[in-house]
């Protein structure tokens, strides 16, 4: 097995325990917070914690990576990660608990965003759909297996945290065996200053960015909102646990399949007509009413369409941007992901408090049809974008 492939693989594997930590700790804190009587909107500007540490951090991620490398990058954001989950039982007020998690989502946006990029560079052209899609595939296996952790309350608090924790320590001992890298450097005719550098990229690859900000919607709306909005109709917390993966196994269904196919028919064409599916899919969820088997089969289908957004949106940008330019779209999707899932509890939140329940998931799939339209109306032209950034 070639370096490459080794680093590779690696990453994968430490995708999956970043994504186990994640799938339990938003539910899990939703959960615990929800017990202790804190309204839903408390719950979702604390759940919005680990949000804006990823907004905060995002925007200057890529001096550390072009400076020390992406290994070292992903040490640091685990380190931080691992210091917050160990802290956390150990404290109940929601003002540490957000600064706690403010911390969690600065160590989770390093350690995503290096990983990420390290995947795109190794990758070869001719797959890198299906590369990023398998990064995607670790990280959904792993946000998959995660609420099921919420199952180790009855042994205490820490216990979920105890777990998370040993999982981190896996974790370090696996990066501890291979070598750093660095990104490509930027070309001085493409170095127009941080300003311009992202004025371009935007300009030409706005449409591969907009998958980053549907994911982190949805994703937060449905491991941060959703245990809210089930307690209140009804569904046990032991059912939660089983929903809420329901998602993110559907997108483990069709991960691979979406990106290899991405490679052959184009990403613009396989996300749109996702799009479409996923929306019909939200759309119609009020209808399940209170059926658990009707909401996962939903959310199952939902998950299969678009659970893959951000990898392939990331496949697009690369595809459309020079080697330069990637790790500024890497940042730019990084702040999109987590804007929107700073906006995702809060407005739902409110929307739960001012109107029906079941209007979040009406707004998500209205989301998805704009993107499917802007999907439809826009024809990109890869060859011509490239050619005109590089000469500019």
């Amino acid at each position: 097995m070639s370096s490459s492939r080794y680093t590779f693989w690696v990453l994968i594997l430490v995708v999956v325990i970043a994504g186990v930590s994640q799938g339990l700790t938003i539910p899990l804190l939703a959960v615990l917070l929800e017990k202790q009587g804190v309204s839903s909107l408390a719950n979702g500007l604390n759940a919005a914690a680990l949000y804006i540490g990823m907004v905060l951090v995002s925007p200057w991620l890529e001096i550390p990576l072009r400076r020390i490398g992406y290994r070292s990058t992903i040490l640091w954001g685990l380190l931080l990660v691992t210091a917050a989950t160990v802290l956390l039982p150990f404290f109940s007020h929601l003002a540490v608990w957000f600064v706690l998690r403010l911390l969690m989502g600065v160590g989770d946006s390093s350690l995503h965003y290096a990983s990420q990029m390290w995947v795109t560079k190794i990758a070869p052209p001719e797959r890198r759909g299906r590369d990023l899609s398998l990064y995607g595939l670790a990280y959904g296996i792993g946000f998959s297996i995660g609420p099921l952790g919420i199952n180790l309350l009855p042994f205490g608090i820490w216990a979920p945290f105890a777990a998370v924790t040993v999982l981190y320590v896996l974790a370090f001992c696996l990066l501890a065996r291979i070598r750093n890298a660095f990104p490509d450097p930027v070309p001085p005719a493409a170095d127009g200053g941080r300003e311009n550098r992202y004025a371009a990229v935007f300009r030409l690859g706005w449409l591969a960015l907009i998958p980053s900000f549907l994911y982190g919607y949805m994703e937060t709306s449905l491991n941060g909102s959703f245990p809210v909005y089930a307690l209140r109709t009804g569904i046990s917390v032991e059912w939660v646990s089983l929903i809420l993966p329901s998602f993110v196994v559907g997108s483990i269904i069709l991960q691979m399949p979406l990106g290899a196919l991405s490679d052959r028919i184009g990403r613009r064409q396989v996300m749109g007509a996702c799009a479409l599916v996923g929306a019909a899919a939200f759309l119609l969820f009020p209808l399940s009413g209170s059926s658990v088997w009707g909401m996962m089969l939903l959310l199952a289908l939902a998950g299969a369409v678009v659970g893959s957004f951000y990898s392939l949106g990331l496949a697009f940008a690369a595809d459309i941007l020079p080697a330069s330019m990637v790790p500024t779209a890497g940042i730019i999707a990084g702040v999109n992901f987590g804007v929107a899932s700073i906006l995702a509890p809060n407005v739902n939140g409110l929307m739960m408090q001012l109107w029906e329940p079941w209007t979040i998931f009406w707004l998500m799939g209205g989301q998805l049809l704009a993107f499917a339209a802007a999907c439809l109306l826009q024809r990109p032209q890869p060859e011509k974008m490239r050619l005109h950034t590089q000469k500019g």
